[in-house]
């Protein structure tokens, strides 16, 4: 199946990670700057127990403080390594030294020449309708149609793909595949917390918003050009516009992080993009993919009506 589940830090565990490659995909996991390098390791053999290929994401901005993490994913030789937001180009060769093919989101034409110039082996356009962080400068659509102009890396796309139409819609536009998350945020095999859960489902399209206020409420570190979409909340609708006094408010920092260990939907940070509308249940992984399958159904379609 041409999807790879995107790596979602405290989502894409060593079990979602799993039944996406079992499944027929390639899951990743989502390693978030707060994670151990024990977490890596625990996880990625969880991840790698059925035999399948499976993938690693890491923050390049925190890996300069958590070298460890990269010593983790070195030792256990995922097939992909996803490296993004921030200087990566340190640690594009050593992943590839060890067999490991090495991607990068990029969210403009620039990023993804930059990915060029570093030696990267596959680009994920990743568009603006993506949840969690990413650049906010370009539609999944248009922004793929001009990398896979700029360059003959194989290039997936990400943002916006929330079923087999949207599938068949990017790899018509000559993506080698699709890079998914939002769709696996409520798999069953996912580390997603239920009051999360069930704000997700009740989302709709038009629910998610996009910015910094999360990330100043939580210190963790991000460079500010990267924001997050994530759902519309009481907290996010408080502090927007006012980011800065956010990241030295103790007060509200603690909110947040109350929030965030209860998944409380007023509070934490839940990140999804604008194909949140069509999650309506809690299923696995495997049907999931199963729907995702039926992009082939819509691609001919399209071909033999414009044939007519």
């Amino acid at each position: 199946m041409p999807v790879v589940g995107a790596p979602m830090a405290y989502v894409s565990g060593g079990e979602l990670t799993a039944a996406i490659s079992a499944a027929g995909g390639l899951g990743m996991l989502g390693a978030g700057s707060a994670v151990t390098a024990d977490w890596i390791r625990t996880e990625g053999a969880i991840a790698a127990a059925a035999g399948t290929p499976y993938g690693i994401g890491l923050m390049a901005w925190s890996l300069k403080d958590h070298p460890e993490h990269l010593e983790a994913v070195l030792e256990l030789r995922p097939a992909l390594v996803s490296l993004s937001f921030g200087d990566y180009t340190p640690y594009v060769a050593p992943l590839q030294e060890a067999g490991i093919v090495v991607a990068t989101q990029a969210g403009t034409v620039a990023d993804a020449r930059e990915a060029v110039d570093a030696g990267v082996d596959v680009i994920v356009a990743r568009g603006a309708e993506a949840g969690g962080h990413g650049r906010n400068a370009v539609a999944t659509l248009p922004l793929l149609q001009a990398i896979l102009d700029t360059t003959d890396l194989p290039v997936l796309a990400g943002g916006g793909i929330s079923g087999p139409r949207g599938l068949a819609a990017v790899m018509a536009a000559g993506a080698v595949g699709g890079w998914i998350g939002t769709a696996f945020l409520t798999c069953v095999e996912a580390q997603t917390k239920e009051p999360a859960r069930q704000r997700i489902i009740e989302a709709d399209e038009t629910d998610t918003v996009y910015g910094t206020v999360f990330d100043a409420a939580s210190r963790a570190g991000w460079p500010d050009e990267f924001g997050g979409r994530a759902l519309r909340n009481a907290f996010f609708d408080t502090w927007e516009g006012r980011e800065e006094e956010l990241k030295t408010e103790d007060s509200a920092h603690d909110l947040w992080v109350e929030g965030s260990k209860t998944a409380d939907p007023a509070r934490a940070s839940i990140y999804a993009g604008q194909g949140v509308g069509a999650l309506t249940g809690q299923p696995t992984a495997a049907e999931v993919l199963a729907g995702f399958a039926t992009y082939r159904d819509y691609l001919s379609a399209a071909l033999n009506d414009g044939s007519k």
